[in-house]
């Protein structure tokens, strides 16, 4: 780099650099420029600041726990268990109160199971025989009940028949009841306990009510009328997901229970409370659908008078619940406010102006001259400013100013971008026809086609002043 590149770099250090504007004296063009500047200015206000909220600092790490309990009774009498009373130790798995948790309605029992031979169950493809060499001892029946003993047990005179197994005997064979044995469940409750935390902010909260009446919690149930009671209703929680509580309890489902906090910790504490959604999570098929409901398998072991250990087999269908927590909190932060307001204004198009190159107005900048040696006396043609920039006067009146791009083979001078909403204001109200100082039409210059290229469309022309007399 030479001496004479090196003192143009320091002496650009020290320039001071102002924006050039467009000003365009039409009704259309300055009403649809505020129009866009009242719209940006109520989407800053109402969709940033009122509805998101974008002068918050907010938190979305939320530390949550959450204590179930479910209560209620009920009594049966069936074949397999006889008259029997159904209490929270009974139904509801696992005990000790989680995030999820099961209630029982149905129940297929197999009572007084102990290990020894029998046959495998006709419903198990892979037990399926005709001799004994279809059954190779110590085997397990895939997707069966026990391992091969080796013998092919058959009834009568058929020739087909099943495998041999050593297992907990007799296997299960009974189908699902088509009415639900704990159908009254829809009346039991589940109290949902549930603390939070924001750590940014060092907020903690519950959603059970700070009161001191111990009555408050054995009286409410949640519901339209009490929307703070953390007790809920089981038969309520399936019919507010589209769901009947009885056609769901034959074989099972899965209901989601959602609690969103939504905390703006600029108003009170008091004022941060929880919502509550519900859905059911599985999806649902026809009644026959091998893909429906939900089950699993449990068993209780003791002893007989012999001290041999038998069981009683249950497979339990019934609604598994899952309490989802999701939530954050806002807190009011300038660094956010600034960078939101920052961006609105950009947005308007409100920029400082500065003043005009040397302090200097030029002629062809305060209008035409009507006569002398300024205006249209001197002619037509490309006048050179002191800046360097062309600036071409039509001779034709009423006179239109326009700093375009100079003709072929002529100097350009420095070049500068203009503002995108000006462009687009320019674009959408000119006038159909030429260009003023040009011989293009707009729909032309916006491709950039012939020598009379627009500034708004192409970056290698110069800014573009208009004034109308």
């Amino acid at each position: 780099m030479g001496q004479a590149g090196c003192k143009g770099l320091y002496q650009s250090l020290f320039d001071y650099k102002t924006e050039k504007y467009v000003i365009a004296k039409n009704k259309k063009v300055g009403l649809l420029y505020r129009l866009l500047q009242v719209s940006i200015l109520t989407y800053l206000v109402v969709w940033v600041f009122l509805v998101k909220k974008c002068y918050q600092d907010t938190d979305t790490s939320l530390q949550s726990s959450v204590i179930t309990k479910v209560k209620g009774v009920t009594f049966t009498n069936t074949s397999e268990l006889g008259e029997r009373l159904w209490d929270v130790a009974d139904y509801v798995i696992p005990p000790q109160g989680e995030n999820v948790f099961f209630v029982i309605t149905n129940l297929v029992v197999t009572p007084n199971q102990r290990q020894e031979t029998c046959a495998e169950s006709e419903s198990i493809p892979d037990a399926l025989c005709h001799e004994d060499s279809d059954c190779p001892p110590g085997e397990p029946v895939v997707a069966g009940n026990g391992v091969r003993t080796g013998r092919c047990l058959r009834a009568g005179s058929e020739q087909k028949g099943t495998c041999e197994i050593f297992a907990w005997c007799p296997v299960e064979t009974k189908s699902r009841p088509a009415k639900p044995l704990l159908g009254e469940a829809e009346d039991f409750t589940v109290y949902i306990k549930n603390f939070i935390r924001f750590p940014k902010f060092n907020f903690s909260k519950t959603n059970v009510l700070d009161t001191t009446d111990r009555a408050f919690l054995k009286s409410c149930q949640f519901g339209p009328k009490d929307p703070y009671c953390p007790i809920f209703r089981l038969g309520s929680v399936v019919r507010w997901t589209g769901s009947s509580f009885q056609e769901i309890a034959v074989q099972g489902g899965v209901i989601g229970i959602q609690i969103d906090w939504d905390c703006d910790l600029d108003r009170a504490p008091s004022e941060c409370y929880p919502r509550y959604y519900f859905n059911r999570l599985d999806n649902r098929f026809s009644a026959n659908s091998l893909a429906s409901g939900y089950n699993f398998r449990f068993a209780k072991y003791y002893r007989d008078a012999a001290g041999v250990e038998l069981r009683t087999l249950f497979k339990a269908y019934g609604i598994r619940f899952d309490v989802m927590v999701n939530g954050k909190a806002g807190k009011f932060n300038i660094v956010p406010t600034v960078i939101n307001v920052g961006s609105g204004v950009a947005l308007m198009g409100v920029e400082p102006r500065g003043p005009r190159p040397n302090g200097r107005v030029l002629a062809a900048e305060r209008g035409p001259r009507r006569g002398g040696a300024g205006g249209a006396a001197r002619g037509a043609g490309w006048r050179r400013r002191p800046e360097g920039e062309w600036l071409c006067v039509p001779a034709a009146p009423p006179a239109r100013q326009v700093r375009g791009c100079p003709a072929e083979g002529q100097e350009r001078g420095p070049q500068r971008q203009p503002s995108w909403l000006l462009c687009s204001l320019l674009w959408v109200t000119w006038p159909q026809g030429r260009m003023p100082g040009t011989q293009q039409s707009p729909s032309k210059l916006a491709l950039g086609g012939g020598e009379g290229c627009w500034w708004c469309f192409s970056p290698s022309t110069m800014p573009v002043t208009l004034q109308y007399p």
